[in-house]
């Protein structure tokens, strides 16, 4: 063996007891232990101090936090949508060729390794964490506002939806936002930290994939840059869908209680919401998240199969097949980032969902990481790239399209007054369930499921931040756990008070974009690494 290639090896295998000694001893140096808590100094300091600062000055300075993050999210959005485009199809591309390549067959944890979890468990923590309240916030908003949306170029590479044939092309816009463009980024992030937490027996943080470039580096100040970033992007990409589930929320009591949306409400709903989060982060992964996720599938399951009767099983299962067919034929030019004439589309739409996803791949990456030991990576690929992708798809393409088929009938009129008249993108949702059968029994169950996404959300995100700032360790005090839940409610308040939607879709896109950076070089890096697994075996 050559120097090279034995320093190569010592790069890709860590020894066990050199972390060992860098823990007890190095990292010890690092680390404070106030009340019997296990802080990863450098990186929990930094983050929760600045965190806090954001907080108070956004809740001090509303309206100029508002014009700020006014201007911010179409700025990015304008001037870096090459760049998370071209990202994002380099990282599809890399998850495609992985099911593929022979590196598939490394099982996550070892060749002997069991999972942890039956697949309906471990399928359902994924997907309640991949997805938190979009499927319900956007299910029916989005093809709708692609589909009548006059003028602005918000029609999915600007084609005609009321020419026959391309009346569900508003679908095919949606399933683009939320099918394998966004899932390849989760499926990256939570590949690398299981097979260098798992396999080369690192800690779970985001400075762990970076050992094959780093080296021991990764203890320093480089892998605190990077841990403090991932805590910023899964912060604030978490906080957007908790703004956004808040503002739901006050619509659905609106409509089933008669209680009137306010800022007041919405602060109110957070907070309450965050102490029903405390208490399943107190509970554990098992007996909270896990338990809660499965619930949350159940009545999600229950509510799709409403909808679907109630509007036709035949017409759905047709409209389905027809857009899948619709997006794989029309992913080519949706994913081509030049010379796009549907601006609005692109620029606030697919530019943003690029960002908020990637700003999220800390949270869920790591999330699913945890979950998954025993998989093979083939398995971890397809179960999260595929499978989500079909199921979003055929949520987004019932509940939407049911919703065109009444519009264009000349019905839904709860759907046109929120969505085409005036934009309240928070009440589109029970606007079609009104024209359902039922709905003083519906519209509760939904408000619930909306609340139970909520809460699946701020408990997991509580969960992996945590992970981060305690160095890697997945049994930090409870204690520390509480403390995120409870940050994590407090930025999302002061982002809502501070600019609204714009604010929260601002903040998501602003960590999103340098984080892209980490995640491309994580592909290297897990190609690397499998490639030394797989020559073990």
């Amino acid at each position: 063996m050559t120097d090279q290639q034995s320093n190569t090896k010592k790069m890709l295998d860590p020894d066990p007891r050199v972390w060992d000694f860098k823990t007890e001893y190095e990292l010890g140096q690092d680390n404070i232990r106030p009340f019997g808590l296990d802080i990863h100094n450098p990186v929990f300091l930094i983050s929760s101090i600045l965190i806090m600062a954001f907080v108070l000055l956004s809740l001090a300075n509303q309206e100029a936090a508002a014009s700020f993050f006014g201007w911010l999210r179409p700025w990015l959005t304008s001037n870096f949508d090459w760049f998370l485009v071209i990202s994002v199809n380099i990282i599809l591309v890399f998850c495609l060729v992985l099911i593929f390549l022979p590196i598939g067959s490394v099982r996550i944890g070892g060749k002997d390794a069991v999972p942890d979890y039956s697949y309906s468990g471990w399928i359902a923590m994924m997907f309640a964490a991949g997805i938190g309240i979009g499927l319900l916030f956007f299910g029916v908003l989005e093809p709708v506002y692609y589909t009548f949306s006059e003028g602005g170029n918000a029609r999915p590479l600007n084609i005609d939806a009321t020419q026959p044939g391309n009346e569900y092309v508003g679908i095919v816009g949606t399933i683009h936002h939320w099918g394998l463009g966004g899932w390849c980024v989760y499926a990256v992030v939570g590949l690398t930290l299981a097979i260098f937490a798992y396999n080369k027996g690192l800690p779970m943080t985001l400075r762990s994939a970076f050992y094959p470039i780093l080296g021991e580096r990764i203890w320093g100040w480089w892998g605190h840059l990077i841990d403090t970033l991932a805590v910023f992007a899964t912060l604030f990409g978490l906080t957007t869908s908790l703004g956004l589930g808040a503002q739901q929320v006050a619509a659905g009591l609106n409509e089933v209680f008669g209680i009137a949306p306010s800022p007041t409400v919405t602060v109110l709903l957070i907070i309450g919401i965050t102490l029903i989060a405390l208490g399943s982060v107190l509970m554990g992964m098992d007996a909270g998240v896990k338990r809660l996720s499965e619930i949350n599938m159940v009545m999600a399951v229950l509510l799709f199969i409403f909808v679907l009767l109630v509007t036709g099983v035949g017409t759905a299962i047709a409209r389905y097949a027809d857009v899948m067919v619709d997006y794989i034929v029309m992913l080519p030019a949706l994913s081509n980032p030049f010379g796009r004439e549907d601006t609005s589309f692109f620029h606030g739409w697919t530019t943003f969902y690029w960002a908020w996803w990637i700003a999220w791949s800390p949270f869920v990456g790591m999330f699913i990481a945890r979950i998954s030991k025993g998989r093979t990576v083939r398995e971890f690929v397809l179960c999260a790239l595929v499978a989500p992708t079909a199921v979003c798809a055929l949520w987004m393409s019932t509940f939407g399209g049911a919703a065109i088929d009444m519009l264009n009938a000349g019905g839904a009129e709860g759907v046109k007054a929120t969505v085409i008249d005036s934009y309240a993108p928070e009440g589109a949702l029970f606007g079609f369930l009104k024209e359902l059968p039922l709905y003083s029994v519906v519209a509760p169950i939904s408000l619930v499921l909306i609340v139970i996404f909520f809460v699946t959300s701020s408990d997991s995100g509580s969960l992996v931040i945590d992970t981060i700032t305690a160095g890697g360790k997945m049994d930090a005090p409870v204690v520390q756990r509480v403390f995120w839940c409870t940050l994590e409610g407090l930025v999302a308040i002061a982002l809502l008070l501070g600019g609204g939607l714009n604010a929260l879709q601002g903040a998501a896109v602003s960590t999103g974009i340098p984080f892209t950076l980490v995640v491309l070089t994580m592909c290297w890096c897990v190609y690397v690494a499998l490639k030394d697994e797989r020559s073990k075996m």
